[in-house]
């Protein structure tokens, strides 16, 4: 079908349709350390209480809290990782941060309300405690204070961070049941282009940018990826790359370029013929090529048998495919405009669409007539004049990041925001 013959989808409906064809992977067991990004598949409950024991929380001396202030004799030390010992009544020992309080001893007076003494005569040393404990449990963690035995430590749907790294740590789940990673494939095409690491650029020639700034996009969007490499502008060319995406088991095939309407455009055809083409022209600027496809595809046995994906004929798995245009910044903003969502749905998140925050402008911006325009920009948080000392009076301001050409790729350099312009009312 020409591009003349799609009919135009908005952007939210873009989104809308690309997430309504989006299943949402099954479940695998990693190693937590492995873990990072991805989404939590099954609630884990902590197997012990934290601390397991009764812990000081600092440096000083562990005491009787009735025995109160005076001259004591050190028994012992007690320190971080050693198994607690018996405090004998009227004696007292020093104790380290995070040490298990001695048997017998109900608080811990901290070091700075404590002062050194002569030793006596076998050499044993003593500490005077100028100021007695005000309670019992003082300066002391209780066995299950900070984890209880069966707490749910994660969440089913949680995103894991650094900070849930270190909670599966600490209560010793070693791997754990996530959501698996989106294998994302991703393709240029053209017979413009060659390999990044061309040293000379033959005539007519341009380095691929677009496919290892996807590949990066993709990456860090918490996916496996696929390099596919450069499809020259032959439909042999094209569909054994899209083989290859099928073979390997790519749940995602991204493709760069081929998908305007000159003769030289071979993946909306493609798409058309193998699989069901959603849209193929949005109302945005720049991006207005971009294409959306699902593909039925054989199964591959590198996709693990989860149970938990859609499956629409025996044997069958379904393939989401995006057709970006060639335009580096083209092809970057539509992947952060509806690539990203279905990535986050695939791997399990439940909130996969983006923030949206309002904003003032630093500079005037044009409007354009035709198609609202997504305006790379660079956002800060400024107080508001007259708002104060407070960081909530305050408001977002966006600052252009100049010449905004689709294939400018300087204009994504620092963006970390694109203004959503609507169209100019004529």
């Amino acid at each position: 079908m020409p591009e003349a013959l799609y009919k135009f989808v908005s952007i939210p409906e873009s989104q809308a349709i690309s997430l309504r064809e989006t299943t949402c992977l099954g479940a695998e067991m990693v190693s937590f350390t492995e873990a990072l990004g991805q989404i939590v598949a099954e609630d884990v409950l902590a197997p012990e209480p934290l601390p397991p024991f009764p812990a000081s929380i600092k440096d000083g001396y562990a005491v009787r809290y009735s025995e109160g202030a005076g001259d004591y004799v050190v028994a012992f030390e007690a320190l971080a990782g050693t198994a607690p010992s018996e405090l004998e009544p009227g004696l007292v020992a020093y104790i380290c941060t995070g040490a298990a309080v001695p048997t017998g001893a109900d608080a811990v007076v901290q070091i700075e309300n404590t002062e050194l003494l002569p030793p006596i005569s076998d050499g044993r040393r003593r500490v005077r405690i100028k100021q007695a404990a005000s309670k019992v449990g003082e300066d002391i963690r209780p066995v299950g204070s900070d984890i209880k035995a069966g707490d749910q430590v994660l969440r089913r749907g949680d995103l894991i961070d650094a900070a849930e790294i270190g909670l599966l740590a600490t209560v010793g789940a070693a791997t754990i049941k996530v959501v698996r990673r989106p294998l994302v494939a991703v393709m240029s095409t053209g017979d413009e282009l060659m390999e990044p690491n061309a040293s000379q650029l033959g005539e007519g020639k341009i380095r691929d940018a677009n496919r290892p700034m996807l590949l990066a996009a993709a990456s860090a969007a918490g996916c496996k990826v696929l390099d596919l490499g450069i499809a020259v502008d032959r439909v042999a060319e094209v569909e054994s790359r899209l083989e290859a995406a099928i073979k390997e088991g790519a749940d995602v095939l991204i493709t760069s370029g081929g998908v305007s309407m000159g003769d030289k455009d071979l993946v909306k055809p493609l798409l058309e013929r193998q699989g069901k083409v959603h849209f193929g022209k949005v109302r945005m600027k720049p991006g207005k090529p971009l294409t959306f496809a699902t593909l039925d595809v054989p199964c591959s046995a590198s996709i693990p048998d989860s149970g938990a994906e859609a499956t629409f004929s025996k044997g069958t798995r379904r393939m989401l495919v995006f057709g970006l245009p060639g335009n580096p910044v083209s092809s970057i903003v539509t992947f952060k405009l509806v690539v990203l969502p279905v990535l986050r749905k695939l791997g399990g998140w439940q909130e996969p669409g983006l923030r949206r925050v309002h904003a003032r402008t630093q500079q005037d911006l044009k409007l354009d007539a035709a198609r609202p325009e997504y305006h790379r920009a660079t956002l800060t948080w400024n107080r508001r004049p007259g708002g104060g000392d407070s960081e909530l009076q305050g408001e977002f301001s966006a600052g252009s990041t100049g010449g905004q050409l689709s294939s400018r790729l300087l204009s994504m350099r620092s963006a970390n925001a694109l203004l959503e312009l609507h169209m100019r009312v004529k």
